[in-house]
């Protein structure tokens, strides 16, 4: 899979922008790629937010994987640049591309595997009136690079999702519960949900009602107020578990936690 995804990568079977993502010009070594990226942060804490975004593009352009994600994220969310998907998913491929070759050691190894991550979140439905086109069996393929080789915990939710509702890829939930699983364990709250649910319903797994209630009650604690479909996983469980199972669960909450604290 690792090889099959990088030759997709070289090949170029998503096609070419006319363009790089980054407006700077390449820095032409590592020290002032990293120059630059400091000069991002002095700009931004005095703000000065056009030479901040300016600094940051130069220092993405050098081959400095962290500005280039920052960057990625900015153009994602419309944060001091004009918001734009396009050129969000551009500047992910341009690290994945530029980065492929590095593996869970790399100190830009979180930027890496969350650029490739991204890229997998856009093909799932594609980017509207662009090259763009909905690939959900490619975002299979990033997702499961990410998570595989990297560990990503976001990469792993999003293959056992995939997974689990056989969107791009063959329905199979057992392999989806123990990518989740493996999410879950490194408190992805949104897996920790889904796995949850999935325990305490029975559905797809052998039922295991304590477990599930103790990571839907996890979920829960670390949702935003956006992500109500946690909530009301939550709260149908706890109406329909029982005083023992109840229990059982929040004896579970406090080792969980305990663990985590060491």
């Amino acid at each position: 899979m690792r090889v099959a995804v990088a030759a997709t990568l070289l090949t170029g079977a998503l096609p070419v922008a006319q363009a790089l993502a980054f407006d700077g010009q390449p820095a032409g070594d590592a020290r002032s790629a990293l120059d630059a990226f400091r000069a991002y942060g002095r700009a931004l804490r005095d703000g000065r937010t056009d030479d901040a975004v300016s600094a940051l593009q130069y220092a993405a352009s050098g081959g400095h994987a962290a500005s280039a994600w920052r960057l990625g994220r900015m153009y994602m969310e419309g944060d001091g640049v004009a918001r734009s998907d396009l050129k969000a998913f551009e500047t992910f491929r341009q690290i994945t591309i530029t980065r492929r070759d590095e593996g869970p050691n790399s100190p830009d190894a979180r930027f890496i595997s969350s650029a490739f991550v991204a890229m997998g979140n856009y093909l799932v439905e594609g980017i509207p009136n662009t090259y763009v086109r909905p690939d959900p069996s490619k975002a299979v393929e990033l997702y499961f690079y990410a998570a595989s080789t990297f560990g990503d915990a976001d990469g792993q939710f999003r293959l056992g999702r995939m997974m689990l509702e056989g969107k791009g890829t063959q329905r199979d939930p057992r392999q989806a519960a123990r990518w989740l699983q493996l999410a879950a364990q490194k408190s992805h709250h949104q897996a920790q949900a889904v796995l949850g649910h999935m325990l305490f319903t029975g559905r797809d797994v052998p039922r295991a009602a304590p477990r599930g209630l103790m990571f839907l009650t996890l979920a829960k604690e670390s949702a935003n107020e956006n992500e109500t479909w946690i909530a009301d996983m939550y709260e149908e469980a706890m109406r329909q578990a029982s005083d023992d199972e109840r229990g059982v669960a929040l004896r579970m909450v406090e080792a969980w936690i305990k663990t985590v604290r060491r």
